[in-house]
């Protein structure tokens, strides 16, 4: 028994610097740091830890100890909570949704503005307590109740749930706003990358319920609005820059919606997409509504794979307004309240925002439009880790909290 006591307290330390090791060299040879970026040096360590994490999570489940997703959300949550003292923070069950309200304790003449926050992770982490750290900042910053909303996720879950789940809180919560102090004139719905996926869905339903209070704005911050075209200048660009790739992109988006990984160039390619439907939804999603100055000196063609039935018929679901909000036509997008889009001059998913932010302007809906130069996916949830915060992750959390203030 001391043997292998002995045998595991030298090993494991040895395969786990092994497995670092691996990561940084993974890191050095696939990842594209950009020269806009300010502290490289964090960037690199931090990604390097979160190739090593989901390494680690492959072992376990290849092991069966755990599932590799399981074990990626336990990591992310190890930290300790902590309230503002100026907050009183209350843990509720809509039904089966786990929600977290945050409200100013400070006594107020009149109803508060309300926010309902929807997280990010791409389906796979995030959850109240990850945001609760930016959950508190933008409730005392805006003197808001802000109630943060746990939607279920993979691997345990797949679309429709967060849709449902984020529809559901919300109607809940729309209906019981003189019991939270909430004004019904100042309702802003806010999220965060598939969190701002989910805020652009729901919006779209709630315009046609006039029975429930009206949203009066939404912040999307470095929304996915679609799934079609992966060929955009910011998938050619950003493709291999952390902490969200292309395959990273790719992964999520088929686990969450239950395409099988073999569709994988297919889908970033373009082969999906049959002729008919881009004639239909080209002047939506095409490059060509993409300012010149996002795009490459040498851009490649907008689709490099020719149609695949096969391939279609498995993916065709990424069609529906549900899963690609931006394909909602100009009636429903014109009746949408005001819009704040962040958009991260080095995310994959920039020129979602910009193709969105041309929708509500072609519409005359009112847009607020804020772009981070040296901003990167992931990087509001940085914005308070000390030392391993970056000057993007203040930049949009202060810039949120701003427009909010004025709502």
């Amino acid at each position: 028994m001391a043997v292998l006591w002995l045998l595991l307290l030298v090993g494991l330390p040895t395969f786990l610097l092994g497995l670092f090791i691996w990561a940084v060299v993974k890191h050095i040879l696939t990842a594209k740091v950009p020269s806009s970026l300010q502290h490289p040096i964090k960037f690199r360590f931090l990604h390097c830890l979160m190739l090593f994490i989901m390494a680690l999570g492959n072992i376990l489940e290849k092991l069966r100890i755990c599932a590799s997703l399981h074990f990626i959300q336990f990591i992310c949550d190890v930290g300790v909570v902590k309230n503002d003292p100026a907050l009183v923070v209350t843990n509720m069950h809509f039904g089966s949704i786990p929600v977290r309200l945050f409200q100013p304790k400070a006594v107020s003449s009149k109803p508060r503005r309300g926010i309902i926050f929807y997280h990010g992770g791409g389906a796979i982490f995030g959850s109240l307590d990850m945001y609760h750290s930016l959950c508190n900042f933008l409730a005392r910053e805006t003197d808001s109740v802000l109630l943060s909303v746990g939607y279920r996720k993979l691997p345990d879950y797949h679309h429709p749930v967060i849709f449902k789940d984020c529809l559901n809180a919300t109607i809940q919560f729309l209906k019981n706003l003189e019991t939270y102090g909430v004004d019904p004139s100042r309702v802003v719905l806010c999220g965060e990358s598939i969190g701002a996926w989910a805020v652009a869905t729901v919006i779209q339903v709630l315009v046609s319920s006039p029975s429930l209070p009206q949203v009066r704005a939404q912040v999307l911050i470095t929304p996915i609005i679609q799934a079609i075209n992966l060929c955009l200048p910011s998938h050619q660009q950003n493709k291999n820059v952390p902490f969200l790739t292309r395959d990273m992109m790719i992964m999520a988006l088929c686990k969450y919606l239950a395409i099988d990984l073999s569709w994988k160039d297919a889908i970033s390619t373009g082969a999906i997409v049959p002729l008919d439907k881009w004639k239909k939804y080209r002047k939506w999603l095409s490059s060509d509504n993409i300012p010149r100055r996002f795009w490459s000196q040498d851009p490649q063609p907008e689709f490099l794979g020719c149609f695949n039935e096969a391939a279609y018929l498995e993916t065709k679901h990424i069609f529906d307004i549900g899963i690609s909000p931006i394909l909602a036509d100009d009636k429903t997008i014109a009746q949408l309240p005001e819009v704040f889009i962040v958009s991260c001059e080095n995310d994959i998913l920039r020129d979602d925002a910009l193709l969105y932010k041309k929708r509500f302007e072609d519409q005359g809906v009112p847009v607020t439009w804020y772009h981070v130069e040296d901003g990167f996916h992931g990087c509001l949830t940085l914005f308070d880790w000390k030392f391993l915060s970056f000057p993007c992750s203040k930049k949009i959390v202060n810039t949120v909290a701003s427009y909010i203030k004025n709502i």
